[in-house]
């Protein structure tokens, strides 16, 4: 039989078969033998094969994917985490307070997603909590510096409705990853999107301005027209995997594109003469938080960068 995994617990799957029946699934053994250094071999997303046995099922082959969204395992370095698999887009939900997501995790997500060329939407949650003049400026220029580079931005309150149904139109009929860090409504806001599926809140903890984990295991929900969202336990840190030096700045839009005018051909944009990425740094053409996330990944197979935020 084939289906589609839509929820991972980490030992068990449950697989939508084509004939429209669930089926909870386990992973034949020697998926772990096939070279696959992933913490999850098999990922939310993933078409697949299984036996029926019973009122279980043994998953025996996985289909081939068209894209992933992937990153470095946070305590075993030379393995990854496969976020979900064959995905239309992907939404980055991201607050400006209550807790603040760093313009490095925003940079290190979307130039993962670029190695794919998977799609991905800003979205700005919380905010109703943005009241002063100041608040509402940082937003106009977070916003500013994502567009300019060629990323669409969205603002939205999961807690007051505004932008949600210019967020439920971009959802109709695609796969659409949603992720981001602990805290930032990521379920709240499907709760407002759909009402019925009720998934668990929390608030945010006092003591340290971050999120508790609320969902704890990836799982795919119907949006009824046709598409699916995909809802993943939220992520601290986006180590970059399998990414080479050289490969980095291909995957910053902006970087791509101005080092062309470089003087060599295989210019790091670290110390070259000529380096026209360093000098449109310089001008502000080029963002200096978007240098610096270059930067950060650049030193990812010497350090442990990654466990950053």
């Amino acid at each position: 039989m084939h289906g589609l995994v839509i929820r991972n617990t980490g030992s068990w799957y449950t697989v939508l078969a084509d004939d429209g029946t669930t089926w909870e699934a386990r992973a034949k053994g020697n998926f772990r033998l096939r070279g696959i250094r992933s913490t999850n071999p098999i990922a939310i997303g993933d078409g697949v094969t299984f036996h029926a046995v019973e009122s279980e099922a043994l998953i025996t082959d996985i289909d081939d994917r068209k894209n992933y969204v992937i990153r470095r395992a946070t305590n075993l370095s030379k393995q990854s985490h496969i976020l979900a698999a064959n995905v239309d887009q992907c939404f980055l939900i991201v607050t400006l307070c209550q807790p603040e997501t760093s313009t490095t995790f925003i940079d290190r997500f979307l130039a993962s997603a670029e190695a794919y060329r998977i799609p991905v939407v800003l979205v700005f949650n919380k905010t109703d909590l943005l009241t002063s003049e100041d608040d509402r400026d940082f937003l106009s220029a977070m916003c500013r510096l994502y567009e300019t580079v060629g990323y669409e931005c969205l603002c939205v309150s999961a807690e007051t409705g505004e932008g949600v149904d210019a967020l439920r139109e971009r959802l109709k009929g695609c796969i659409t990853l949603l992720s981001g860090n602990s805290g930032v409504g990521k379920s709240t806001l499907i709760n407002r999107l759909f009402p019925h599926l009720n998934l668990r809140t929390s608030d945010i903890s006092d003591a340290y301005n971050t999120g508790r984990h609320t969902t704890t295991f990836s799982e795919m929900f119907p949006t009824g027209d046709g598409g699916y969202i995909i809802d993943t336990p939220g992520v601290k840190g986006f180590g970059t995997f399998d990414m080479e030096r050289e490969e980095v700045g291909h995957y910053f839009k902006e970087i791509f594109k101005t080092a062309a005018q470089c003087r060599f051909n295989n210019c790091t944009h670290t110390h070259e003469p000529g380096c026209a990425v360093r000098e449109a740094v310089e001008r502000h053409d080029i963002a200096e938080s978007r240098y610096a996330s270059y930067l950060s990944m650049l030193g990812d197979k010497d350090e442990d960068r990654y466990r950053q935020g």
